[in-house]
This record gives C-alpha cells, structure tokens and sequence, in this order.
C-alpha cells in the first residue's frame, strides 16, 4: 500500500499544476477516480475534481479534500531525488502526496473492507496556492454547505499537526506612476521605483502585534524601462496576516492610509485587493479537534494543535467543522529542495483511516 500511495504521489508530481494551470493534473485525477469505478466522477467550472465513496447509511457525508496546484511555475524542473528514507522534488510533500492521499483512503477502507455510514466525498481542488485566493475550496463549500459531517482538508507534510484555527490573510497590489524621463536629461523628476522603495521602507516600520501575530511580506516588486529610464511605473506585491480579525483589520487601515498619504504632484498610487483569506476556528474541545487527537495518539504521535492559512479558512470562517491532518513529516516547502520523510507515512495513513472510519461515532 505504501509503495503503492509513494508512486502515485511521483507520478502527481510529475504533472505541472501552477495555480490557475491544473487541468491535465486534474484530468489525470479524475481518469484515477473512474478507473477506480467510483460514482458521480465529475469536474465543475473551476476545476475541482470529485468522486463519491457511497455510505451504508443515511448519515451526513464527510468531504476530503486536498489541492491540486503548487507553487511552482511551469518549466520548473520536477525531478525526484530519493536519499536516507526520503523523496525529494518540488512539490512533493505540497500537496502531490495530499492529493494522493485521497487514493490511498479508498484503496484502505476497500482493504479493510470499512464501509462509512454516510458518503465520502473526494475532492482533488484548485487555487489554494498563490493568487488563488481558495477559489476551488470556496466552490466545494458552495456545492455542500451545512450537509458535511466534516471538512477534512490533507496536507502532505503536516503529519503530527492539526490546523483548528484560519490566519486570516489580506493582499494587496500597490503601484506607483510618474511621468518617467530620462536619466540624465529629466534627472530630479520623480521615479515610481524610488518613490515606492520609500513606501516600502515605511511599510516595513508598521508596528505588528506579537499576539495576536500579525505579519506582512513584500514578496514580489517590479516596474521601470530600463537602467537609463526613470521609471514611469513600479508594482509591488504584499500579503498582510494575522490571527485576530481586528488585527487585520487594523493593519489594513494603516496601509491604505500610507498609501493615501504617499500621493503628491507628480506621483500617484494605486491600491488593490487581490486576495482575502478570510479567518475561523473550530472550539479545541470540539469532538472533531478530540477525533484527530485520539488518532494521532494511537499512532504514537503528540498532537500539536496549530493555526495556518489553508483551504480550511473557508469551511472555518463560514462557521462549519473542519480541519487539516497530515500524512507525513518533510521540509523545505515552497522551495526545490522540498522533501518528505516516508518513515512516518503508514501512521499518518492509519491515522486518516482510523479518524474516517471514527467520524460517524
């Protein structure tokens, strides 16, 4: 079963899947769902991927997800490194081996001949990553609402962890625009690059609460013409966090403001939301938080109660039970050098199994 579940994830892991680019990974999953025979096999307009395990019983489904994209962009090199009881390659852990995991949770409740009281639904879904802004998460919990038993979102390397809390997440394009020149006939003009240099170092001087922890992040920037061009247009991408709704809220508040003030004769910004995550939670004394706990421990593992910005965020923030379990332990996430330790793999997929066969209790 192990090697069975390790192939797949290589071979998921082959496919590119940029955010917003998931179609041939999504295929190649749907074609795995209608060889496994499984009822309802179907896509919807974003890309999702869904396939049903019937339930002997009319109780509530459990949905399962796990998404389709990475980070990666396409040309990236994929290959596999496999060294000391680890595979190596972009993407592997996040979240090849999550999507995986679906498979492997049908192949062991057929195994163990388990049959769920109510449906599973599996859900391979886009746009978690990036700019995505859960917009295949966001469809899921349109199509089911209220009806689950449960959300239950795989992460490939959160093994040990159980995320019962959404950071919320807000992110922002802000540009700078000037008439641009030359650099030595128009010199003293102003240039968007160094006027949105200088919003950044304001930026980064805003004061973030410790708790509830709040972050922000410049992560991309760009603009100009060339080296001997003042520049007419700069960019910048940031993605503001925190625990607290509140704390988001006001950190938003003092970057409209900065970026408001910023505006001067010759100069002027433009601000854009082009993401929100929006925050929740699920009571750590709930029976679902009590579930995943039991399971770990069973499987000799400490649970570590946790908080994340997943695909959980939207069952969460809209008041429904959900949470993220892991399959395995592993590293260097969103990087080349990404890895999963394959040791603990047969607890993280027994702890998965137990939980689902345990849900209906």
């Amino acid at each position: 079963m192990l090697n069975r579940l390790l192939d797949l994830a290589i071979q998921i892991q082959q496919i590119p899947a940029p955010t917003f680019d998931e179609a041939a990974r999504g295929k190649f999953i749907l074609e795995m769902f209608s060889h496994e025979a499984l009822p309802d096999v179907q896509t919807d307009s974003v890309g999702n991927v869904f396939a049903r395990i019937p339930g002997s019983e009319s109780k509530p489904p459990l949905v399962v997800s796990a998404h389709l994209d990475t980070v990666f962009p396409a040309g990236t090199d994929l290959g596999i490194r496999r060294e000391n009881g680890r595979i190596c390659g972009p993407g592997i852990g996040d979240n090849s081996l999550g999507v995986a995991g679906l498979l492997a949770l049908l192949w062991s409740l057929r195994e163990q001949k388990i049959s769920p009281p109510g449906d599973v639904w599996l859900v391979a879904n886009t746009c978690e990553e990036g700019l995505g802004d859960l917009r295949g998460m966001n469809a899921v919990v349109d199509r089911f609402g209220t009806g689950p038993r449960a959300y239950i979102i795989l992460e490939g390397m959160a093994l040990g962890h159980i995320y019962h809390r959404a950071v919320g997440v807000r992110r922002y394009k802000v540009s700078a625009h000037t008439d641009g020149g030359h650099s030595w006939i128009d010199y003293g003009k102003p240039s968007a690059i160094h006027e949105l240099s200088e919003l950044v170092t304001k930026i980064a001087g805003l004061y973030l609460p410790l708790s509830p922890r709040t972050t922000l992040n410049v992560g991309r920037m760009g603009g100009g013409t060339s080296i001997n061009t003042i520049a007419a247009e700069a960019w910048l991408e940031l993605d503001l966090r925190s625990e607290a709704v509140d704390a988001l809220a006001e950190l938003s508040r003092q970057l409209e403001s900065l970026v408001e003030t910023a505006n001067k004769t010759g100069v002027e910004f433009d601000l854009q939301v082009i993401g929100q995550r929006p925050a929740g939670e699920i009571a750590i004394d709930h029976p679902l938080i009590k579930l995943a706990e039991s399971c770990l421990v069973e499987q000799g593992i400490q649970p570590n109660l946790t908080v994340g910005s997943t695909d959980a965020n939207i069952p969460l923030s809209r008041g429904y039970p959900a949470l993220v379990l892991g399959l395995t332990q592993g590293g260097g996430a969103h990087t080349a050098q990404e890895f999963i330790e394959t040791g603990p793999l047969e607890q993280g997929l027994w702890q998965l199994v137990n939980f689902v066969k345990q849900v209906w209790e």
